[in-house]
């Protein structure tokens, strides 16, 4: 039974594929001891839409990384995504009369910042404290101890469709896994391919995955501000999919084998064979038409990512640069296109910090996966969401903040 309880699984619920991670903890070190990965047919832009298939893809997943692990898999960290995660900070001040602060005022005031009037149909999936204020001394990482007037702090909320989260739990129920808990991807990714320094002086992560793009920015080793677009590798494909009218599954592949973003890599004269739709005969097209397709549409897709940053007064929040991660980033040239928009410095981002298996998950497209294990392995509470949907949030929500009470 020890030894089961160092196995930690993160699962990651994509558009694209399916994918779970197996890590073993062992005195504080993460061994990646498995992986397993399955094409995903039930998502679409992150929210489940056939659970039948997802679960089939989930048992298919876990059971390739059951294999690799040589373990059983009963429980996992769930990955979640898509258009109706919305982040914002919000803040909260209580009276502390002069004494010394103690642990049970810290949640208080958690609790007073997290107060704000959220839809019937929304539930809240993380509170993150940034940062606390006593009296008038900001950026305080850990008030306990400290004696002042009032306790202040600044927190950001991130919330869900509670019908998405709970489709993503019941197919895990149904595909016989009990979930521990429910992590924003993008929060997950950062554990995995940033550095402390990255974290600490100011860093935006955007993890381009096939339905979504997940933004996350990161400063003083704090969450400040995220944000989903519902643009990613599908829409490429779909773009080559259209300008050279072949069958998507043919896109998917021109895409992977030819795709680039940088008009100046191709060599003139290049050709790529496109197959046509419903029998038709196949052609051969110039290979700088790629280029002329996926350039302006990841420039598209960047450039809102830059408007939402600007819009929130963050664009100078992330001086240490841009890191990408997420399957689609492994397109040729979005790292440049990317530096265009932003003009800071840019680099593909891949999951560090694990030993064990480390080359087979060392590839962008494992981030989230990585991440969900190294988050799991900070919480191992052993404590399951089971299949209680009225109390998913409220469990989410305790663990949270003993999550946060451990690391500040």
């Amino acid at each position: 039974m020890q030894e089961q309880e160092r196995i930690i699984v993160g699962l990651d619920i994509g558009t694209t594929k399916i994918c779970a991670v197996v890590g073993e903890l062992s005195q504080g070190e993460i061994s990646i001891i498995g992986m397993g990965s399955h094409p995903s047919n039930g998502l679409r832009k992150g929210a489940v839409v056939n659970i039948e298939s997802t679960v089939e893809s989930i048992k298919k997943a876990v059971e390739e990384a059951e294999v690799m692990a040589g373990c059983s898999i009963s429980s996992v960290y769930v990955g979640i995504a898509g258009g109706h995660i919305k982040g914002f900070n919000s803040h909260g001040i209580i009276a502390i009369k002069g004494r010394e602060i103690i642990q049970n005022d810290v949640e208080r005031v958690i609790d007073a910042a997290s107060a704000v009037a959220i839809p019937m149909d929304r539930e809240t999936i993380h509170v993150i404290p940034q940062e606390f204020i006593v009296d008038d001394q900001e950026a305080i990482q850990n008030p306990v101890g400290m004696t002042g007037v009032r306790l202040e702090t600044k927190i950001h909320i991130v919330t869900g469709a509670v019908s998405s989260a709970r489709n993503i739990v019941k197919c895990c129920n149904k595909a016989g896994l009990d979930v521990c808990d429910i992590v924003l991807e993008s929060l997950a990714s950062g554990e995995a391919v940033l550095t402390p320094e990255e974290k600490e002086l100011g860093c935006a992560l955007a993890d381009i995955g096939g339905g979504t793009t997940d933004l996350a920015i990161f400063k003083g080793n704090n969450i400040k501000h995220t944000f989903e677009l519902t643009l990613g590798g599908h829409n490429l494909t779909n773009d080559i999919s259209i300008g050279l009218r072949t069958p998507l599954a043919e896109a998917e592949k021109i895409k992977i084998n030819h795709g680039t973003c940088v008009p100046e890599s191709i060599r003139k004269g290049d050709t790529v064979d496109v197959p046509g739709v419903g029998g038709r005969d196949p052609k051969s097209l110039p290979k700088d038409i790629l280029a002329e397709i996926l350039e302006p549409r990841v420039e598209e897709m960047f450039s809102i990512l830059r408007e939402e940053i600007f819009s929130h007064g963050l664009e100078n929040a992330f001086p240490s640069g841009l890191v990408l991660t997420g399957g689609s980033a492994l397109l040729d040239g979005i790292p440049e296109v990317v530096e265009g928009v932003f003009s800071v410095p840019v680099r593909l981002g891949e999951p560090r910090k694990i030993g064990g298996l480390k080359d087979v998950v060392k590839n962008p497209s494992f981030a989230t996966g990585v991440g969900l294990v190294i988050y799991g392995s900070r919480n191992s509470s052993g404590e399951q969401l089971g299949d209680s949907e009225n109390k998913l949030f409220s469990k989410l929500l305790k663990r949270m903040k003993q999550w946060f009470k451990d690391v500040i």
